[in-house]
């Protein structure tokens, strides 16, 4: 149960629509942000197509798992602390998914979730 649906039944119907409202308006805000950097953009771009962009991995599908960090680090050219802060940021605004096999953490796309936002920013634009 989240926060707001615990408030539900105690404030008034109109209080718990405005907050769940500002609630979605912040996580589209936090997405766009997420895409508002040329480099999370590579990052979504390459891994559009890792098969084309990335060489095989020891561990892991390129598909199936995702990307090793440090195939993305190598093809952005950024520094492992940056190309770590941009991968957070694409995570927490829902458009990559990592998986960890063994000490490495690989990244694909949430096709899923990418969908859903282009859907919804579509509807509210």
């Amino acid at each position: 149960m989240n926060a707001l649906q615990s408030l539900q039944g105690r404030l008034p119907r109109q209080t718990i629509d405005r907050l769940q409202y500002n609630d979605m308006r912040g996580d589209k805000e936090k997405r766009l942000k997420a895409l508002a950097n040329s480099h999370r953009l590579q990052i979504l771009n390459l891994l559009k197509d890792p098969k084309r962009h990335f060489p095989p991995q020891v561990d892991g599908d390129l598909v199936k798992d995702g990307v090793c960090a440090i195939f993305i680090e190598e093809k952005l050219g950024l520094a492992q602390p940056t190309t770590a802060q941009h991968l957070k940021v694409l995570v927490e605004a829902e458009f990559l998914v990592p998986k960890r096999i063994k000490k490495w953490t690989f990244y694909k796309r949430d096709e899923r979730s990418i969908a859903e936002f282009l859907e919804e920013l579509n509807k509210g634009v």
